[in-house]
This record gives structure tokens, sequence and C-alpha cells, in this order.
């Protein structure tokens, strides 16, 4: 027979599971809660003097190409997202990814709404007109000229290093032609025995290193996107489903957690104490609207789901007034 599955229904979430009393919790969530506000003033103040977040927005997907935006949205904002795109050095694997940073529907509007981000979308490409196709084509120009310069400072370079490589190696060149020569019953030759190269070296064009730029100096026209009316960019504008994560997704925030995409776990979030390079989750959250039918089923599964991988299941509906209630399930004869 399954074990009981117990049911707490606690004010907060918990923080730390054993023997802590609901005074020591709270007092932790209000000092997590604290520093969110410092971290959210401190990075309006910083945002003041900078250019804003560029989000870009396709099809609902949110991406940020930018690696210091990147960076300050995971040190500042403590928002994690996802790298999707294929490194230029090993484009043919996926244990390791790069830019773009994607970041989840949630993640996009809670920078918005902070003030420190706003969503932009490409515009449609366009015929140059007169005097910006000569501008292109000088572009085109030097590129090409950086190319060539390029290629001949790499092959001086190889060729310092392949002339130094033959005088430490020449003793044993030399020795080796000669013991050539003295088996073939060869007379020695100074010259070719000496190490020393016949013709200038010349590196294959094939060989060269490329740089390949991961940013844009002068990337393309953007125009903004407004985070609160549907489009084809942006759909998630006025969806009931949308609305509900965001308000789970901001309450946890607010209380100083790290939330991912929940969905290799079944859930909608991972809520994790602290830096997911550091931390396990904690918890698999699971956004259920309040009033809404819960198969049976559906819970059990969630709830051993959560307990076979070492986490708590945490059921988080919307209330009314803009609470968010709580609700763990564990099953308690699995611990």
């Amino acid at each position: 027979m399954a074990p009981p599955l117990s049911c707490k229904n606690p004010a907060l979430p918990l923080h730390i599971a054993g023997g802590e009393s609901g005074t020591v919790r709270g007092a932790q969530l209000l000092c997590k809660a604290s520093r969110t506000r410092s971290w959210v003033q401190g990075a309006k103040a910083r945002r003041q003097a900078s250019a804003m977040i560029q989000i870009h927005v396709l099809d609902g997907a949110a991406l940020v190409w930018s690696a210091e935006d990147a960076q300050e949205i995971r040190e500042q904002f403590r928002l994690v997202g996802t790298l999707v795109g294929a490194l230029a050095r090993k484009p043919r694997q996926n244990a390791r990814l790069g830019l773009p940073l994607q970041l989840l529907p949630e993640e996009a509007r809670l920078l918005v709404e902070l003030g420190a981000a706003i969503l932009v979308k490409g515009t449609k490409t366009q015929l140059p007109v007169e005097g910006e196709e000569m501008t292109q084509l000088s572009k085109v120009e030097a590129y090409h000229q950086e190319l060539e310069e390029s290629y001949q400072e790499q092959q001086r370079l190889a060729r310092v290093e392949r002339t130094a490589l033959l005088a430490r190696l020449a003793e044993h060149i030399t020795e080796g032609r000669a013991h050539r020569r003295q088996q073939r019953g060869e007379m020695p030759d100074t010259v070719e025995d000496s190490g020393l190269p016949d013709s200038p070296f010349i590196l294959p064009r094939g060989s060269m290193m490329v740089q390949l730029p991961t940013a844009q100096c002068h990337p393309g026209k953007v125009e903004k996107v407004d985070w609160t009316t549907p489009s084809p960019d942006w759909p998630h504008a006025s969806c009931s489903a949308h609305e509900a994560r965001h308000r789970i997704f901001r309450e946890l925030w607010d209380k100083g957690y790290y939330l991912s995409g929940g969905s290799k776990f079944g859930g909608d979030f991972l809520v994790y104490p602290g830096d997911p390079l550091r931390f396990h989750a904690h918890y698999i959250a699971l956004c259920c609207p309040q009033g809404a039918p819960l198969p049976l089923h559906a819970l059990v599964a969630a709830a051993r789901l959560g307990t076979g991988v070492k986490k708590t299941l945490l059921l988080c509906s919307p209330g009314t007034g803009g609470t968010v209630v709580f609700t763990s399930l564990q099953w308690s004869g699995l611990q």
C-alpha cells in the first residue's frame, strides 16, 4: 500500500526544513525581501545613467543578445534564463551553449515592470537608399582589407614560430639526414643536412584564424513592443494563464528565491534558495488557478515525482487581493 500523502498549508513557502520556528523562517524571508528591494533600487539607479536592456521578442520568445546585459540580468536581478545559442567554435554539440539568453515570459515582464528593460523587435529589411549603398560597399571593402592584414600578420608570426622550432631541432634534423645518407651510401650534403627550409613558409589561407563577433557594433534598427497589448511577437498579454504564472513568479522572486523553468520535472517553475550554480532546487512550483479542478492522478503523479527527485511539490494558487496561496505536498513515508 502506498504511504499516505501529507499536506501542509503554510502561510509562506518553507525555507529550511526541520526544527526551525515560524518566527525564524519569517525573519529569513523578510531579510531576503529587504535585499531584493535594495538590489532593485541599486539597479534602477544604475539604469538611469545607461541604456535600457533590450529584450528582443519573436513569436513569444524573449531573447537577450548582449553578454553584458545577460550578466547584469543574473547578477543584479537574480534571473537565470537559458542559453540557447550554439558556440562558434563547437557548433555540433549541445553540452555547452552560448548567446542568446532566452528568458521566460515572466522574467522578461518582470524586468520591464522594474523599469530595467524594454521589449523590442527588428524592423523589416528595406532596400538601401541612395548614399547608403556606397557606405555598405565601403564597409565590405574595409572588412576584406582587415582580413588581408590579419592573414599577413598570422603568416609572419607562423614563419617566426617555425624558424624558432627548426633552430631548436636543427641538430636532430642534421643527424637524421646524415644517418639516412650514410645508410644509402651517399656523400654528405652540408647544405641539405643543415635542417634549413628550402623555400619560405607560406601559411595556407584555409588555416587562417577568423574572428567571429557575437555582438554587432552597429545593431540593426528595432522598434519598441507594447507588452500590455497582445501581438504576434508578444502573445502573452491579457492571457489568464500568463497572468497567474506571473503573479506566482513575482511573489516567489520578491521573497528572494531564484526561479527557472520547471518543465523537466513536470512543473511550471523550479524554486532555488540561491543561485542554481550553487544550489539544487528545493521546490517544484505547480501553478493551479484557484477553483480549477485538479485531477487526483495528476496530483499523485506530481507529488511522487517531486519526492523521487528529493524536492517538495509546491501548489501555487493566486488568491484575492493580490495574494498567493502556497500548499506543499510530500510523501511522508519516502523521506
